[in-house]
Formats: C-alpha cells, structure tokens, sequence
C-alpha cells in the first residue's frame, strides 16, 4: 500500500501538488500569487499549502526540466524533512538576462519524495583508500 500524503491548504487559492502523468516521479508545485523574478536574482514563492511527509521520507524540491532549460530558472534549498509542518516555499534563481513571470497557479517546481537513511556520525583519524581517492572537480578529464 503506498504511503499517503497529507497536504492541508493555507490559503483558499492553493492548488494541491499533482502528478502530471501517471508514473512521474515529482509531483508538481503551484504559485499561490502572481509574481515576478527580475533577471539575476532569486525569490521565495509560496505555495500556500503545508504537507505531512511520511515519517522516514523527505520531501526534495527540484526544477521543472522546461522552466530550467528555457527560461534558466533553478531551485534552491529544496529539503523539506517529515517533521516540518509550515508552509512550502520554493526559492527560484533566475540566472536568464530576462525576468520571468508566473501567474497565479502557475507550475514553478516538483518535489520527489523519497524514503530516506539516517546514518549514525563517528569522528575518525583516516578514511579508506579508493581508486578515485581525493580527485574531485575535473580530476576524470573530459
């Protein structure tokens, strides 16, 4: 049986998050009010809903693929953990030369919820080898 989540609506105008198909993985977030995102910069966009995520899953705001790949909009901080009750809001960044604008009940992001581990934290002198060992940024090539 499928885990169920409870979305409470903040404001009479909220649209409740849906999947677009059946099969997606993200359910798709609404803009609650009009609003505008200037070029280079970034905005906090309410939803006007609150959820409540399964205990052991969290919820993980990432971009709409058309809004990121045509109009160069990226979400920011996008964890929302099981025990948080408020309201979800969506950071865009605008990184386009042209502000973009949503209208109310517009589509501004998804979030995937997923099941998730907690590790316990254990402090020591040294790592393990591998093969890959403290190459980062670049180090595979082109």
């Amino acid at each position: 049986m499928p885990s169920v989540l409870k979305i409470k609506k903040l404001d009479i105008d909220a649209k409740i998050p849906s999947y677009a198909h059946p099969g997606d993985a993200g359910l798709d977030l609404f803009a609650l009010i009009d609003v505008t995102i200037p070029a280079i910069s970034k905005i906090t966009i309410g939803t006007g809903i609150a959820m409540e995520i399964p205990n052991g899953m969290v919820g993980l705001v990432w971009d709409k693929s058309g809004l990121a790949v045509n109009s160069g909009l990226k979400t920011m901080a996008g964890v929302v953990d099981s025990g948080y009750r408020g309201e979800v809001l969506v950071c865009l960044m605008n990184l386009s030369k042209k502000k973009h604008v949503f209208k109310k009940g517009d589509k501004i992001a998804q979030m995937i919820i997923q099941k998730k581990e907690t590790v316990s934290i254990k402090e020591v002198k040294e790592l393990s080898d591998t093969r890959r060992g403290k190459g980062g940024f670049g180090s595979t090539g082109k």
